[in-house]
C-alpha cells in the first residue's frame, strides 16, 4: 500500500513580545523540518487579521510522527505555549485526494 502524503495545518497567533526569539525559533524549525527524512514542504502565511498559518508536507505519517517528536521541535513546541503564541490550533491530515493544474 502506498503512502499518503500528511499536511500538518498550524493556524497561530503570536503574542506582542518575544519577536526576535520567535523569529530565531521558526527559522531554526523551518531548517530541521527541511533536513528530516520525507520532507517535502514547509509554507508560512499571514493573514490580513495577524492569523499566522504555516502548512507543513511529509511523505508519510511515519516520517511527520518523527518530525512531531523531534527533541529540537518538542522544546520549540514547549516555548510556543510558554511564551510565542496566544493561541493556536493544529491539524494533522493524509491526503485523501489530490487534483493538479497543469
Amino acid at each position: 500500500m502506498d503512502e499518503r502524503p500528511v499536511l500538518t495545518v498550524f493556524r497561530s497567533r503570536l503574542r506582542d513580545d518575544n519577536g526576535d526569539e520567535y523569529e530565531a525559533t521558526e527559522t531554526r524549525m523551518e531548517e530541521l523540518a527541511r533536513a528530516m527524512p520525507g520532507f517535502v514542504d514547509f509554507k508560512t502565511f499571514t493573514a490580513d487579521d495577524s492569523e499566522r498559518v504555516s502548512i507543513i508536507v511529509f511523505d508519510s505519517m511515519e516520517h511527520e510522527a518523527a518530525w512531531r517528536h523531534h527533541p529540537d521541535h518538542k522544546d520549540a513546541q514547549r516555548q510556543g505555549r510558554e511564551r510565542f503564541y496566544s493561541a493556536y490550533d493544529i491539524a494533522v491530515c493524509e491526503v485523501l485526494r489530490r487534483s493538479r493544474f497543469p
